[in-house]
């Protein structure tokens, strides 16, 4: 294990990184997905395409 990922583990164990950590992952995980509907409504996907990323969208939030 090289030493950014030693690195990384020890931070994990910090309660408050670990926090911190999840939530901008969450964050910029749902950040992207909203960009792809964008591209999706942008190109004229069809509706039930679009309805589908939105349903994930908010499968994603809920479990989060």
């Amino acid at each position: 294990m090289n030493i950014a990922k030693k690195y990384f583990k020890k931070q994990l164990a910090d309660d408050e990184f670990r926090h911190s950590y999840l939530e901008e992952r969450i964050k910029l995980d749902i950040e992207y997905q909203l960009e792809e509907l964008k591209k999706a409504v942008r190109t004229r996907k069809k509706v039930e395409e679009l309805i589908k990323k939105i349903d994930s969208i908010e499968q994603y939030v809920m479990s989060a």
